[in-house]
C-alpha cells in the first residue's frame, strides 16, 4: 500500500513538472491578417543542431523543416511554402526563430519548435510552444487592401467633414444674420421710442410756455375798475 501511494505521488509530481515546463515555455502572439509575424524560439544550450522542426497542431502540419543546414520544402505543408524563413539564417547562438509572412485567419493555432543535435537520438527535443491568434484587420487579404480602404475612408471622411463644415458655417452665418436683424430691429424700436419721448416733451414744453405767456399777458393788461378811477379824480 505504501509503495502504491509513493508511486502515485511520483507520477503526480512528474505530470505537474511537465505541465509547469510546458506552460513556462508557451507564448501568446496576436497578429492581424497581412502581417509578418516572428515565431520566437531561442535555446543556447542545444549546441550544433542536425534537425529543426516547426510544427503546428490542430491540424497537425509541418510548418518549417531544416535538415543538415538546408531547408526542406518536401516535408513542408503546401499552405506554408514560400512564406517562412529563418530569422537568423546561420542559426547562431541557438536562435531557431522563424518569420511567417502575410498571415491569415487559417494560420491561427499552436506551433511547436523542436530541435535535435547530432548526439541526440530521435525524436527531436521540444524547445518552445507558441500560440498564434490572427484577427481580421478589416481591410481584406493584405495591407494593400487596408491602405486602399483607409485612403478611401479618409477621402470620404474629408468630404464629409468639409460638407459638415460648410453646413456649420452656413448655419453660423444665418445665426449671425438673425442676430444682426435682431439688433437692427432693436435699434429701430429704440429710435421710435426716442422720437415719441421727444415729441411728448416738446408738446409739454409748448404747453408750459403757452400757460406762462397767458399768465404774463393777464398780469400786464390789468386795469383798475372805472369807479375806482373816478374816486381818485379831483373834484
Amino acid at each position: 500500500m505504501a509503495f502504491s501511494v509513493s508511486g502515485t505521488s511520483a507520477a503526480v509530481f512528474t505530470c505537474l513538472w511537465i505541465f509547469v515546463l510546458t506552460v513556462k515555455g508557451q507564448q501568446q502572439i496576436t497578429a492581424k491578417t497581412g502581417d509578418n509575424v516572428t515565431l520566437p524560439c531561442v535555446n543556447k544550450s542545444v549546441g550544433d543542431i542536425e534537425l529543426l522542426e516547426w510544427r503546428r497542431w490542430d491540424p497537425e502540419e509541418n510548418v518549417f523543416v531544416w535538415k543538415h543546414g538546408n531547408m526542406s520544402q518536401d516535408d513542408q505543408h503546401e499552405s506554408f511554402k514560400n512564406r517562412l524563413e529563418l530569422k537568423d539564417s546561420q542559426i547562431k547562438d541557438g536562435n531557431f526563430s522563424v518569420i511567417l509572412k502575410n498571415v491569415n485567419m487559417k494560420d491561427t493555432g499552436t506551433y511547436e519548435c523542436r530541435v535535435r543535435n547530432d548526439k541526440q537520438p530521435p525524436p527531436p527535443q521540444l524547445i518552445c510552444t507558441i500560440t498564434l491568434t490572427v484577427t481580421d484587420s478589416g481591410g481584406g487579404a493584405g495591407r494593400t487592401g487596408d491602405g486602399g480602404d483607409k485612403d478611401g475612408g479618409d477621402k470620404d471622411g474629408g468630404k464629409k467633414d468639409g460638407g459638415d463644415k460648410h453646413v456649420r458655417d452656413k448655419e453660423e452665418g444665418n445665426k449671425g444674420g438673425q442676430n444682426k436683424n435682431g439688433g437692427n430691429k432693436g435699434g429701430h424700436v429704440g429710435l421710435i421710442v426716442g422720437l415719441l419721448i421727444t415729441v411728448v416733451l416738446l408738446i409739454v414744453g409748448i404747453f408750459i410756455i403757452l400757460i406762462k405767456c397767458k399768465w404774463h399777458l393777464r398780469k400786464t393788461s390789468y386795469f383798475p375798475p372805472l369807479d375806482e378811477e373816478a374816486d381818485h379824480e379831483p373834484s
